[in-house]
């Protein structure tokens, strides 16, 4: 098979990114043989600054760079210490920007200024990123569809699950009657632990947060809203419906208790954290809370680390996908995944 060379760009070198650098690496010959395709990471930008090298960064140099606490800007040769990721997208002459920056939801940035500035100079973007997708969802498709690029974002929702995927492709022509999803490992995590093993909530917060599977401030999480963010983007990228924040009736996770979850299992059910898009009358109310399930629900026999979504439809019943992932290589591997799919011959 003829190889296509792709020429990278990273803005954000956080765990995802390192991950993907990895899978980058790994999945050489995979990417080769199976998909005819070369990626060189050309530059990547960090809160340092930049790097940038032409013939392509070396992502081993780069990963332990990364490992010993350092920015890329410290990378030799191509470092440039205070180089924003805007002028880094602007030199880098890249095909594709891989933008894994942390998410920000209260403008966006620096996430949404780069993906609007690759688009503008005709760069496909893949990301992980919820910010941008949450507030600016359809101006940035129509950004993409003016410049002749793709914007794909299947990592942003539930990592590897392929919830997007399903939604967008594989349910063509169906009228979706609802979504169910289990969309957030920390949540699932904790409620889980107080479920199975008798846990108060902070104990089992505190144990997430010693796995990594909870950040320090884990508001965003427990309260619901990073289940909200990604219903959101579900109901803008496959149900065509431009919602946002406001249009989520949301209630987290803090305020459970152990008695009522083993009470719930007791009769024969979970109380999972539950985010809907549920059609009535031809619109959709969208809504995350703590819902109690049957165990004979397929999401509420979810177990710790895995995460869900299930589609009901007219005419294709109804669809489910389950993940079970820890850490950040499954996120990485779904932005591999959509890198892919932009490139792949059989053009799927």
């Amino acid at each position: 098979m003829s190889s296509n060379q792709v020429r990278l760009a990273m803005v954000g070198v956080g765990n995802v990114g390192r991950s993907f650098l990895k899978l980058m690496t790994d999945k050489k010959r995979t990417l080769s043989d199976r998909y005819g395709l070369r990626l060189a990471l050309v530059a990547a930008a960090d809160s340092s600054g930049a790097a940038l090298i032409a013939e392509g960064l070396d992502p081993a140099a780069l990963l332990a760079l990364k490992a010993k606490g350092e920015g890329v800007a410290k990378l030799k040769p191509g470092g440039l210490p205070g180089v924003t990721a805007r002028e880094m997208i602007r030199q880098a002459r890249a095909d594709l920007l891989l933008e894994v920056s942390p998410t920000n939801l209260v403008d966006g940035q620096p996430g949404l200024e780069a993906m609007e500035q690759a688009l503008e100079l005709g760069m496909h973007v893949v990301t992980a990123n919820k910010g941008p997708l949450v507030l600016a969802y359809s101006r940035l498709m129509a950004l993409a569809r003016q410049k002749g690029r793709q914007l794909r974002h299947s990592a942003a929702v539930a990592g590897a699950c392929p919830t997007v995927n399903i939604g967008q492709r594989d349910l063509a022509g169906c009228d979706i009657l609802r979504i169910e999803g289990i969309f957030n490992t920390t949540t699932n995590y904790i409620l889980c632990q107080m479920t199975d093993k008798g846990k108060s909530f902070a104990e089992a917060l505190a144990e997430a947060q010693s796995h990594g599977v909870a950040e320090a401030d884990p508001s965003l999480d427990i309260d619901g809203w990073d289940a909200a963010n990604k219903l959101v983007i579900l109901a803008n990228s496959v149900l065509g419906v431009p919602a946002t924040l406001k249009d989520v009736q949301v209630t987290g996770i803090r305020n459970l208790k152990v008695e009522a979850l083993q009470g719930a299992q007791a009769k024969g059910a979970a109380i999972k954290l539950l985010a809907v898009a549920a059609k009535t009358d031809g619109d959709y109310q969208f809504s995350v809370q703590p819902t109690e399930l049957p165990l004979s629900h397929p999401l509420a026999r979810l177990t710790a680390w895995e995460m869900g979504i299930t589609y009901y439809t007219d005419t294709q019943g109804i669809m489910r996908a389950v993940v079970d992932e820890q850490g950040t290589i499954p996120t990485a591997a779904a932005m591999l995944r959509d890198v892919i799919n932009i490139y792949r011959p059989d053009g799927r």
